[in-house]
């Protein structure tokens, strides 16, 4: 899953691009507003963390353009003040979340899962698919209560396809969700990670439409 970070602070940005990246997401960072806006409105991210205090553009104006312009994934806010007539701006204005600093990242990291499985219609942080069972809280893949070991790429293909299931997925707009935006992007590197899935997986649940891309469901899901 792909995530942007907003946040003006160097030091406070790296801690949080690389926590987020030992959790297995792909971060993109920006430190300011109007960058912030930018990579909002023109890459497919899966959630943000958007603080307020930004220069050139402050976060609420940023959350409430991308609002407007139909963009829809879940935000959370991270920011310094903690008066609730902020808090209720924030979240008039589409905020999904809320979290004042300072924060501990554990509990980053556990309101970020419950905005992506929300936003993808799940209530736990397991997901299953037949005989696959995804733990998101431990990146764990259980496949018939074996452990499968995947590398982080294969975690991240397989548990993108997992939180839109029987749905198909096109090979571009997986390369958009695999990588940052400063990746040298090549669609055709998907086939190979699929195929190693389902080498390691060893169930028919990674189902190739012709034309359009991947679909993750049972067999009698009719996919």
């Amino acid at each position: 899953m792909r995530l942007l970070v907003v946040e003006d602070d160097p030091d406070l940005a790296r801690q949080l691009k690389a926590g987020l990246e030992d959790a297995g997401y792909v971060v993109d960072a920006a430190h300011n507003g109007e960058d912030g806006h930018f990579l909002g409105d023109t890459e497919p991210y899966d959630g943000v963390v958007l603080d307020l205090g930004l220069p050139k553009i402050d976060g609420l104006t940023v959350l409430e353009r991308w609002r407007r312009d139909g963009r829809t994934m879940p935000v959370l806010i991270l920011t310094a003040r903690d008066r609730w007539s902020e808090k209720v701006a924030g979240f008039d204005a589409g905020a999904d979340d809320y979290l004042a600093k300072p924060f501990v990242m554990e509990e980053l990291l556990a309101r970020i899962r419950a905005l992506l499985r929300r936003a993808a219609g799940h209530a736990t942080n397991e997901l299953e698919c037949g005989p696959l069972l995804i733990d998101t809280r431990g990146a764990r893949v259980t496949v018939n209560g074996t452990a499968v070991k995947l590398t982080s790429l294969e975690y991240r293909l397989l548990t993108y396809l997992m939180h839109h299931r029987g749905r198909v997925v096109s090979r571009i707009e997986l390369t958009e969700h695999l990588y940052d935006q400063d990746f040298d992007r090549d669609s055709n590197t998907v086939e190979v990670f699929v195929g190693r899935l389902r080498k390691k997986l060893k169930v028919n649940l990674i189902q190739t439409v012709r034309g359009l891309g991947y679909c993750l469901a049972e067999p009698e899901d009719g996919a």
